[in-house]
């Protein structure tokens, strides 16, 4: 029983992974998934796997989930706030599962097959929606929102890590899937460009920085980092600069695509409203709750916002403040802002040399600034991957620590 569990428990935990862009069409789905692996795990763990769970990235992560539990609880708000909690402990649940798994290339492959599913979907989609309007709009059009499998960011996400994973996959000498790789990051690339997700281009451009301080120091490198720090601004200057966009100079594709792409809009508005909640309920060391704070934005969204049409936008659309250090300073308190700190920069310390792992948690910092990725089941999965990266190159480079300490013990013990 044992033997065959152990068999299938990798082939479900990547199937989960493969299924979570249709969750909307196989809800119940990714939950069997987990509870087959929640059920499978005492059977084909390990007690010598377990030694993983006192890796840095799992105790700061639990002490985190536990401190939201706790203070949850001691507020009387556990019931209204275990939604966004179990979402954090569903990250924590993840990375434990993921511990009897010793090969994270079939999770790659599963994400890069995810991606391109979601991308041909969403594609297919969309020229079905433009034959029967006999239209065709890219950006921020409602065309490309309703043929889109899975919401624009997380769809941006999954197209990212697509892209990362394909990139540290190539070989430097020929192998024959380094061809499948490069096709699977142009695919990659040209659909967020097609989807104008603006901040998954913001996250590839600095991925791109980023993997300079890597490998060996040669001068193109530094040519390399000169002109994406100019892409990265260039790109910033022409999202903010309105009059830019609208000059007669800047042809009429360039700037309808870069004007659809815009929503910087919401994120302003629902940051100067967590503003204004903060300066008016001080949310001190416990918060005041993450449902509260849901209720409270709305609130004023519905005060704030003076144009009609974009205000009960706001109200329907119900969005949340779209950062999550803002979503857990509020919610939960100054403490819970610093734990998730200390987190990710207590993982970074640890796997630092690791360009793969860095990446990943430079792309958890930088979408946790736009995103309140706590407060969907996808975006808890897709954290879940993170920490499991990041696990896996923390229990690497302590089992390398070991074995190099092993060598030194050896050599000193032979005689001279």
């Amino acid at each position: 029983m044992r033997i065959l569990l152990a068999a299938i428990y990798p082939y479900v935990f990547l199937l989960l992974y493969l299924v979570i862009p249709f969750d909307d069409y196989v809800r119940a789905l990714p939950n069997i998934l987990l509870l087959i692996l929640g059920i499978a795990f005492p059977f084909v763990v390990e007690k010598s796997q377990l030694q993983k769970l006192k890796s840095p990235p799992v105790i700061l992560l639990f002490i985190m989930g536990l401190y939201l539990l706790l203070n949850a609880f001691f507020s009387g708000r556990i019931v209204d706030d275990l939604d966004v909690i179990s979402k954090v402990l569903t990250v924590l649940g993840l990375a434990i599962l993921y511990i009897p798994i010793n090969d994270m290339q079939k999770i790659k492959n599963a994400i890069i097959f995810s991606a391109l599913a979601a991308i041909f979907f969403s594609v297919y989609n969309f020229v079905v929606i433009a034959h029967e309007t006999g239209g065709f709009a890219l950006g921020d059009s409602p065309q490309v929102v309703d043929s889109l499998l899975i919401d624009r960011i997380y769809l941006g996400l999954l197209c990212v890590f697509s892209i990362l994973i394909s990139t540290t996959s190539i070989e430097k000498k020929y192998h024959p899937l380094n061809n499948y790789y490069l096709g699977n990051i142009a695919i990659n690339v040209v659909f967020i460009l097609l989807i104008a997700s603006k901040i998954a281009l913001f996250a590839l451009l600095g991925l791109l920085l980023l993997r300079q301080f890597y490998g060996s120091r040669k001068p193109w490198k530094f040519i390399v980092i000169g002109i994406t720090g100019l892409m990265l601004v260039g790109l910033f200057y022409v999202l903010k600069n309105k009059e830019f966009i609208n000059s007669k100079n800047v042809p009429a594709v360039v700037s309808g695509f870069v004007t659809n792409s815009r929503t910087y809009e919401i994120r302003a508005t629902a940051w100067n409203c967590m503003d204004e909640i903060a300066k008016k309920t001080n949310p001190g060391l416990t918060g005041i709750g993450f449902e509260n704070t849901e209720k409270e934005l709305l609130d004023c969204y519905a005060t704030s916002i003076q144009n009609p049409e974009s205000q009960a936008h706001f109200l329907e659309q119900e969005y949340n403040s779209h950062n999550q250090f803002l979503d857990f300073y509020l919610s939960a308190g100054i403490i819970s802002v610093i734990l998730f700190i200390v987190f990710m920069v207590g993982s970074l310390m640890i796997v630092y040399k690791d360009y793969f792992a860095t990446a990943m948690l430079a792309l958890l910092v930088y979408y946790s600034l736009v995103e309140n990725v706590f407060h969907r089941q996808m975006g808890a999965y897709y954290v879940g991957v993170i920490v499991i990266v990041l696990l896996l190159a923390a229990t690497a480079k302590h089992e390398k620590t070991e074995t190099n300490t092993d060598e030194f013990f050896k050599n000193d013990k032979k005689p001279n």
